[in-house]
């Protein structure tokens, strides 16, 4: 693992950061955790996904499960509910401002997010392992992003995730709900713009 792919703070000072942040399953999940370009679907579990060459897993529609309960405080202070998006195409990022592929796709979802803004499709980021939001909100600004992001530094939102859905070590990471907020497609990578559009299209198009 690259320098450039660790979170804030230096390896020795690991067990530092775990006692701040707190004990538990979520820290224990984090602290192991790291960026990545790519990678294999985390835990097992029936997730119907189909993954193709190009790294997008989906669930074809009637196979699908529906998406957690998700909601807190973004990085601006408000409260926010993904469940009041229910009826709109849901494309869940997850990312930290210390992680190098984060950086790499944001423009991509900065501009498909404002493309289809008006095709019923909302953008929500999950911010993490950002213990503070100054970072993230830098961030935000630099790469013009415009979409709310609920503040998760511990990682607790991801482990409401299916079983098999979603792998806390995989930093950034996608997950796209349907109009119903079931699961209906997964990314364990960074995206550029032609895989984040071949993720959404689909969905746009479904009766």
């Amino acid at each position: 693992m690259s320098a450039a792919c660790r979170a804030p703070h230096s390896t020795n000072r690991s067990r530092s950061r775990a006692a701040l942040l707190g004990a538990g399953a979520a820290v224990a999940a984090l602290t192991l955790s790291a960026c990545s370009s790519g990678g294999t679907s985390g835990g097992s579990g029936n997730t119907n996904f189909v993954t193709g060459s190009d790294g997008i897993a989906t669930a074809g529609k009637g196979e699908r499960q529906d998406g957690p309960k998700l909601e807190g405080e973004t990085l601006e202070g408000k409260h926010l509910d993904v469940a009041d998006y229910k009826g709109k195409i849901v494309v869940l990022n997850v990312w930290g401002s210390w992680c190098s592929p984060c950086r790499a796709e944001a423009p991509n979802f900065a501009k498909v997010s404002k493309d289809l803004k008006d095709k019923g499709v909302q953008f929500v980021g999950i911010n993490t392992r950002d213990p503070q939001k100054g970072p993230a909100l830098t961030f935000e600004k630099e790469w013009k992003i415009s979409y709310p992001s609920l503040h998760d530094p511990m990682g607790k939102l991801m482990l409401r995730f299916p079983k098999g859905t979603m792998n806390p070590k995989f930093i950034p990471s996608t997950i796209i709900l349907d109009r119903e907020g079931k699961i209906a497609a997964r990314s364990q990578q960074a995206l550029n713009e032609e895989k984040l559009r071949k993720m959404i299209d689909p969905l746009i198009a479904e009766k």
